[in-house]
C-alpha cells in the first residue's frame, strides 16, 4: 500500500488498491538542449520547489504532517526526467525548514550506472540525504540512513531474512570487481561516447529524435511522438539492440557497467541505421 501510494508510474498499477493520502509535487520537466534554455529551466526548478513547500505547509496545517520528501535522482519510469543539482539542494533546504526528511530513491540509479556509485553524489548536497533506498544492481532491497533515524528499539525494523546476508556477501564481491576493473571510469567513458554520438544523431535526424540527456550510461532520448519512439525501439530489436521505452515518448538505455566504448560505437551505428530508414 505504501509503495503504490508513492508511485506515479501507471494508473493501472493502483486499480482496486486502497491508497494513502500522500501529496505529489511536480518534478521538473526541462527543455533541451540545456544550454539553450538555462533561464526557462531555472524557472521550472523554482516552480516545482515552490509547489513542494506549499504542499508541505498545506498538509502540516491540516494536521497531516509530512514526514519525508521522496524523490528519485532521475525520474526513470516517468520518462528519464532529470533535475539540476540546484533543484535537489533546494529540496534539502525545504526539508530542513519544514522538518521533513529527504529520502532519495536510488533503486534504479544506485550501483554505478550514472558514473558514480550513487546518483545523488552528482548534486553537491551540503550534507548526505537523510535516507537512501537501493536495489537492483545492489542485489538486495535495502536502505541506509543517518544515525538520528536509527530506531531505538531492537527489531523495530524487521523482515524474514534480516537483510538477506547471502546477498550482502555477493554484493561485497560485486563492489570489489567494480573497484578492481575501474568500472565507474568505464561507465563515464562509454557514456561520454554515447552522449556525443546521440547529440550528433539528433542534430542529423531532428525529425525523429531529440532531447538527449543522461549521466554516465543512464541515458535517454525522445522520439518526436510515442509512435515514433515505439518504432525506434522495435526496429532496434531487429538490429540486435534491446532498448526500452519510458514516459510518453522516451527511449532509455540501461547497459551494464561492463558496457565498453566499442559497444557504444556499435549501438550508435545500429541506431543510425534505424533512423536513416524510418
Amino acid at each position: 500500500m505504501g509503495c503504490l501510494s508513492a508511485t506515479r508510474s501507471k494508473a493501472i498499477h493502483k486499480i482496486d488498491i486502497p491508497a494513502l493520502d500522500w501529496p505529489m509535487a511536480r518534478f521538473p520537466r526541462y527543455k533541451y538542449p540545456l544550454e539553450d534554455y538555462v533561464h526557462e529551466n531555472q524557472q521550472e526548478d523554482a516552480k516545482c520547489l515552490e509547489e513542494t513547500e506549499d504542499l508541505i505547509h498545506k498538509y502540516n496545517a491540516a494536521g497531516k504532517p509530512v514526514a519525508a520528501i521522496l524523490v528519485e535522482p532521475i525520474q526513470a519510469e516517468g520518462g528519464d526526467n532529470h533535475a539540476s543539482p540546484e533543484f535537489f539542494q533546494g529540496l534539502q533546504q525545504i526539508g530542513k525548514r519544514t522538518g521533513a526528511a529527504l529520502l532519495i530513491d536510488e533503486v534504479q540509479t544506485g550501483g554505478g550506472p550514472t558514473g558514480k556509485m550513487w546518483c545523488h553524489e552528482h548534486f553537491d548536497l551540503p550534507e548526505a540525504p537523510d535516507i537512501v533506498t537501493f536495489s537492483k544492481k545492489m542485489l538486495t532491497g535495502g536502505y541506509y540512513f543517518k544515525e538520528e533515524f536509527k530506531p531505538p528499539q531492537g527489531y523495530r525494523i524487521y523482515n524474514t531474512w534480516m537483510g538477506d546476508p547471502s546477498k550482502v556477501i555477493m554484493l561485497e564481491e560485486v563492489i570489489r570487481v567494480i573497484q578492481r576493473d575501474r568500472l565507474l571510469e568505464n561507465v563515464n567513458e562509454s557514456g561520454d561516447i554515447l552522449m556525443k554520438g546521440l547529440t550528433t544523431l539528433q542534430n542529423q535526424y531532428p525529425q525523429h529524435i531529440n532531447s538527449t540527456r543522461g549521466r554516465g550510461t543512464f541515458i535517454a532520448f525522445d522520439g518526436t511522438n510515442a509512435a515514433k519512439r515505439d518504432s525506434i525501439v522495435n526496429k532496434l530489436k531487429l538490429q540486435g539492440i534491446h532498448s526500452g521505452g519510458c514516459g510518453d515518448k522516451s527511449v532509455r538505455l540501461r547497459p551494464a557497467l561492463i558496457f565498453q566504448p566499442h559497444h557504444a560505437n556499435i549501438f550508435l551505428n545500429k541506431l543510425e541505421t534505424v533512423l536513416s530508414n524510418l
